[in-house]
């Protein structure tokens, strides 16, 4: 058996890149001969494309009905809420006895690190039951492009995969041709655990959507935990940058539900500039943190909070 060391230097060699994610243990990618190598190092023979999926992951559904599947998809997650024809599809959970999934008869399985971590049985009687597993989460946006060439390679959508590529490209472009000539950007502070106090690692997608935006993340000495998206800050370091801080900006979603409120009812907080001049922005996690092409709408909200005049009267 190929050990992990081994494994990085043969996606190397074929595929000129190794990304690493969410665990950061083994790179995802894919080779010349369509073997796509997940984040567990799994091996998969793409090159007959998947015909009845379930995907455990809501950015992996969204991506899916971007690349133009549906009646593909046989089996959602929980809560799923994008696109609304989602909620239309039978929902499956890693708490689900494997039985109902045998029963779907899928021929692949769509999860994350999470659920290979913490759910191994699961897991494993889905490959002895000949059903395919791939397990991917990105974490940093060129991750997230190979991401989408995987999902179209998996699914017989390559051309598609590409056209989102490139059209995530362009309008990136689009917008940092606003904000690129700003000479005096405003700073930020972006909030990603309330409770907590921290923010987000440096390469995060949130911190590229600050960035292409316009802002200027004023934590850049953030501490990563772990291999995660998340960095502790904490409340002293917050206030020691009071009045630097133009902008507050609190990601929205199932681990963080922050509100105006409370962020300004929150102890010392009154000190910071942002919070006394009522600059505060409450944004859905899943325009910002997640994979799929509405990190386009996260920038542009975050733009057009940063800088209202700037991105007035266009189609941004």
């Amino acid at each position: 058996m190929l050990n992990s060391k081994t494994i990085i230097l043969f996606i190397l060699i074929l595929a000129g890149f190794a990304i690493q994610t969410e665990a950061k243990s083994l790179p995802f990618g894919v080779n010349a001969g369509a073997v796509i190598i997940d984040q567990a190092g799994r091996r998969i023979d793409a090159r007959r494309p998947y015909e009845r999926i379930i995907s455990l992951y809501g950015a992996h559904t969204e991506n899916l009905f971007s690349l133009g599947l549906d009646g593909e998809i046989i089996g959602v997650s929980p809560n799923e809420a994008y696109p609304p024809k989602a909620q239309a599809k039978t929902v499956f959970s890693y708490h689900d006895d494997p039985e109902k999934f045998m029963a779907a008869r899928p021929d692949l399985v769509l999860i994350r690190p999470m659920i290979d971590r913490g759910y191994p049985q699961l897991v494993q009687r889905l490959e002895k039951s000949a059903i395919t597993v791939v397990s991917l989460q990105p974490g940093t946006i060129d991750e997230m492009y190979v991401y989408w060439e995987i999902l179209g390679i998996l699914t017989g959508k390559q051309d598609r995969a590409e056209q989102m590529i490139a059209q995530f490209k362009h309008k990136v472009s689009e917008i940092e041709s606003l904000t690129g000539p700003i000479l005096t950007k405003k700073k930020v502070y972006f909030e990603a655990i309330h409770k907590q106090m921290k923010t987000f690692a440096p390469d995060a997608m949130a911190m590229f959507a600050l960035k292409t935006a316009g802002g200027v993340n004023i934590a850049q000495d953030a501490q990563q935990v772990r291999n995660t998206n998340i960095a502790f800050y904490g409340k002293e370091r917050i206030l020691s940058h009071a009045d630097e801080i133009d902008v507050f900006i609190s990601q929205q979603g199932a681990m963080n539900r922050p509100t105006v409120a409370l962020i300004k009812a929150e102890s010392g907080f009154s000190a910071i500039k942002a919070i006394k001049n009522d600059q505060i922005l409450i944004i859905d996690e899943m325009t910002v943190s997640r994979p799929t092409l509405r990190l386009v709408d996260g920038i542009l909200k975050i733009g057009r909070y940063l800088y209202p005049q700037l991105f007035e009267g266009g189609d941004h």
